[in-house]
């Protein structure tokens, strides 16, 4: 009997949702949540974003496609742009879930060179399954992809992931 996969999927919101914008086409959460669990073995799946009131719907939806969400509390810039600044949080998650041993391997979802570190950290540790860039090839971080570890862009599964035009989002999807 083939024992079943217990893979944690680490999700930077922001980073994923301006990745995506950027090629034009809308996300569907509950596909790409269904996608990670067949492809990757994804049993939990972490999403880190800002906490916004007006996107309450967007993360009761959230929710019921199978997403644990860790807020962080959003600060404005000088042009009244929200950030979340969520990288820590997602750093610190992963750090603790993988000394308490809780995934076989981690997938890490984020174009971010910021998570260079990490990503070196968890192939130390065995621990790493992939990377999932939401950015084009060219704007993925280059410290990223000197980690040499593996890097699936999602503009290349975008028919197993977005979302179809007679389908409707329950509301903007912008964390």
């Amino acid at each position: 009997m083939k024992k079943k996969s217990n893979n944690y999927a680490y999700i930077d919101g922001a980073n994923l949702h301006r990745g995506i914008a950027g090629f034009g086409w809308k996300l569907d959460y509950r596909r790409f949540r269904v996608w990670l669990s067949e492809k990757y073995g994804v049993s939990h799946a972490y999403i880190f974003i800002g906490l916004i009131a007006k996107y309450s719907d967007l993360y009761k939806y959230l929710q019921e496609c199978g997403y644990t969400i860790v807020f962080k509390e959003v600060v404005y810039d000088s042009d009244g742009k929200p950030k979340g600044n969520c990288d820590a949080d997602l750093v610190l998650q992963v750090a603790r879930d993988t000394y308490e041993n809780k995934f076989d391997s981690a997938i890490i979802v984020s174009s971010d060179g910021d998570y260079a570190s990490l990503i070196k950290f968890l192939q130390e540790k065995n621990k790493l399954k992939a990377i999932l860039s939401p950015s084009v090839p060219q704007k993925c971080s280059i410290l990223l992809k000197r980690t040499n570890a593996p890097i699936t862009y999602l503009s290349g599964v975008k028919n197993k992931i977005s979302l179809k035009n007679k389908e409707k989002a329950p509301i903007k999807d912008e964390p």
